[in-house]
Parts: structure tokens; C-alpha cells; sequence
């Protein structure tokens, strides 16, 4: 991996910024705990003690790891998770003895592509805490790098230096931007957005994120950030808004009630853009409607064949979310039946 060398800059020319992280399994929940955070800052400070790699934030939750650091070319994630990976993992069963992995899967990486997504993402890890309850402030939080990196707290072996650089020259003026910068907490859409595109849980729960998936793409990632917190429901209540539009009908907003030609269509539609988008697959929209996979499958094929219905398809995902249209109203028949969503009640069992 190089000789141990934190401070030497050489060899950056080709580096990558990259954001690493690492997710307890179910049941897990013991990364903050007092015994493991200790031990797990200071091995991740050793893991960046190499030529060309700069250990730029680190925030440790209950539950998430986050490191966004900076590799030289030739250096790649998968040697900083080895390197810190399997000793947490041992060390959390230690403190935990419970059987079963430790991480949801070995670890994330997503790439930093410039100075302002770094920006953003220092951000957006500041108000993680805040936002899954564990603080009411960001500077509350001691169990990342925020507080060293402010000045608030002592080093214990932490080069902020690194990351001030990106806010300034002197380190007083440095840190005084940062705070300006991380003082305006992020919109709740963009907070979701950023949470279901990294497969983690937006708030305490998971209840808005797309059924039985980790990361989603960001498609899909928006158009439940637009829905808010009514999940899946909400996404294709927004979809069918949308589709009404396109077809020119506005009032058309239960079109999975009943059996006539144009909802039919309204209905493959919808799920052909939740497919496409990577929203759910389209077994889980035939249930949301009460119909048979294979019925809706076979509506939806009609659709691709249709040029009028390839050009709503193909429309891009953007005239949607500029439309202004919300999730205000979905499922407005389920409630009224008293059914549960992607049920039918004992009322709808009759109808096509």
C-alpha cells in the first residue's frame, strides 16, 4: 500500500475523492458505542496513514460508518475497507455477541466527482445525525471528524487541515466558512433524495424507500423524494397524476378503478414509467392495483407498440418533477374502502 507517509502530497495528480460506507446489518446497532468508537476512529486514521491518501471527514452513527477521503491514482477503495473492514467487524462482535454479519453488505463507495459535490456531501453528513435523531445540532454530534474540523474538539490524531483547504487559506477563515456553510440544514427532499440514492433510511424508519431494495438509481431516487413521505403509494399516485396529464384527461385520478379501455391504458402506463424508472417492478404495481401480473404485462407491451404511448414513456423524467403536480389525494379510494394499499377490499373483489 506505500510507505506510511500522512503528510506528503506527492502523487495526487490523477487522485480521486471517493465517500465510503459501511452499513450495520439488521439487529446492529452498537458502531457509536463508547468501547468501538474510539477504536474505530483511530483505525481509520491509521488506514489513511499512507502516501497520496487523505482521510478528508469521518462521521461514526449507531448504525452507519461515513468516510470521505481523498486516494492517489493506482490507490482504490477496496484496499481502505480491507484494511478497516474485518478488525471492526471482529471488534463489534466482541462488544455485541450476536450472531450473524455485521455489515449489511461489505461496503459502499460512491465517487466525489468535484469540489462542489464534496461540498454538498460534507453537508448532507453534518444534518445525518440531526436527521436520525441522535442530536439537534450538528456540532452536537462528537463522534465524528465536525467538531475537530471546527475546532471544537481535540485532534486525537485527526488532520483537518486537508478538508479546511477546500474553504480557505488561513484555518481561522477556513472554519469560519465551513460553519457558514453547514449552518443552512438541506431541504427534506434532498435529504431523501440523498439517502435512497445511498440506500439508507430516511429519518428513524425505512417506510418511504422503494419495497425490498438497498440503492436505488437516481431516478427512481427523485421520484420519491417529489412524493414525499407517502412511499410507493405516493410515487405511483404521482404517476398516475402524471399520465392523466399526458393523455389529456386531468380528472382522471383513480385510474386503477375501474375496467374501461383508456384506464386500462392509464394503468399500463403507469406501470411501464415505474419500471422504467426503476420505482418497483411490475409485479409489485399489480398488486398496487389489484390486477394479474400477467394481464398488466401484456397491457404494457400494447403500450410500447403504441407510437403515442412511446412518446409519454420516453418523455424525460424532468418535465415531470418541473410539472408542479404533488402526491396530495393518492389513494383516495383506498381509504375510502378501508382497504390496505396494493390490497383490494371485499368491496373491489367483484370488479375487473
Amino acid at each position: 500500500m506505500g510507505e506510511p507517509d500522512a503528510d506528503d502530497e506527492s502523487g495526487n495528480d490523477g487522485a480521486a475523492t471517493w465517500h465510503l460506507l459501511w452499513q450495520a446489518a439488521f439487529g446492529r446497532d452498537c458502531f457509536a458505542h463508547p468501547a468501538l468508537f474510539a477504536r474505530i476512529r483511530d483505525r481509520l486514521i491509521d488506514a489513511h496513514r499512507y502516501r497520496g491518501r487523505q482521510l478528508l471527514d469521518y462521521l461514526v452513527l449507531p448504525g452507519e460508518i461515513h468516510v470521505v477521503c481523498r486516494l492517489q491514482a493506482g490507490d482504490a477503495p477496496e484496499r481502505v475497507a480491507r484494511a478497516f473492514g474485518h478488525v471492526v467487524a471482529r471488534w463489534v462482535r466482541q462488544v455485541q455477541r450476536v450472531r450473524g454479519p455485521v455489515f449489511a453488505e461489505p461496503y459502499r463507495a460512491f465517487p466525489v466527482e468535484s469540489d462542489a459535490d464534496l461540498r454538498v456531501l460534507l453537508r448532507i453528513l453534518a444534518w445525518r445525525p440531526v436527521v436520525q435523531g441522535e442530536c439537534v445540532t450538528p456540532t452536537h454530534h462528537a463522534q465524528g471528524a465536525l467538531r475537530i474540523t471546527l475546532g471544537l474538539s481535540p485532534a486525537s490524531g485527526f488532520n483537518a487541515r486537508p478538508l479546511l483547504n477546500h474553504f480557505g487559506e488561513s484555518v481561522i477563515g477556513a472554519r469560519a466558512s465551513m460553519r457558514s456553510w453547514i449552518a443552512r440544514r438541506p431541504g427534506d427532499r434532498d435529504l431523501m433524495r440523498w439517502a435512497l440514492i445511498h440506500g439508507l433510511p430516511h429519518g428513524r424508519t425505512r417506510s418511504a424507500g422503494p419495497p425490498g431494495r438497498g440503492v436505488v438509481d437516481h431516478a427512481a431516487a427523485d421520484l420519491f423524494a417529489a412524493a414525499g413521505p407517502g412511499g410507493l403509494d405516493a410515487v405511483l399516485g404521482l404517476l398516475e397524476k402524471w399520465v392523466a396529464l399526458c393523455l389529456g384527461k386531468p380528472t382522471l385520478l383513480s385510474s386503477y378503478e375501474g375496467s374501461d379501455a383508456l384506464r386500462t391504458r392509464a394503468r399500463a402506463l403507469v406501470a411501464s414509467l415505474a419500471v422504467r424508472h426503476g420505482v418497483c417492478a411490475a409485479a409489485v404495481v399489480a398488486r398496487h392495483y389489484g390486477k394479474a401480473k400477467a394481464t398488466l404485462c401484456e397491457q404494457m407491451a400494447a403500450c410500447r407498440s403504441r407510437a403515442e404511448d412511446r412518446a409519454i414513456l420516453e418523455m424525460p423524467l424532468e418535465r415531470l418533477l418541473a410539472s408542479g403536480l404533488d402526491a396530495s389525494g393518492v389513494g383516495v379510494a383506498s381509504r375510502r374502502s378501508g382497504a390496505v394499499p396494493g390490497r383490494r377490499s371485499k368491496l373491489d373483489r367483484g370488479k375487473p
